[in-house]
């Protein structure tokens, strides 16, 4: 493994609009990383970027936005390109798959 991927902390948390009954997609951190951009290694760039993904009832991806950067862009594209390509365990509403939001901060950390 790459000594330089990432400190990665993945946290799914209920978003502001989330609703009782209902339950944020999820995915498996371990087996979905990114890579460090070499522009930002080169230039030593940290930072953690915190996105929001909807997930659709399938587990796949259908949008995605940056909700808070890390303070460069290329890591946060980075993040949003590789989380956007994982699968994900679809969230539930009232006990029901459902197309959900859900969040994930994934750090970046040299």
């Amino acid at each position: 493994m790459n000594k330089h991927l990432i400190g990665f902390i993945a946290a799914t948390l209920l978003s502001g609009a989330a609703f009782a009954g209902e339950t944020p997609a999820v995915f498996d951190a371990k087996n979905c990383k990114a890579d460090y951009p070499k522009a930002s290694l080169l230039n030593e760039e940290q930072g953690t970027v915190s996105m929001s993904f909807l997930v659709s009832a399938s587990g796949e991806v259908l949008d995605s936005k940056v909700e808070k950067s890390s303070g460069f862009k290329n890591l946060d594209k980075a993040a949003i390109k590789a989380i956007s390509a994982c699968k994900f365990k679809p969230g539930t509403k009232d006990g029901a798959v459902a197309q959900t939001w859900t969040r994930v901060d994934y750090a970046w950390a040299l």
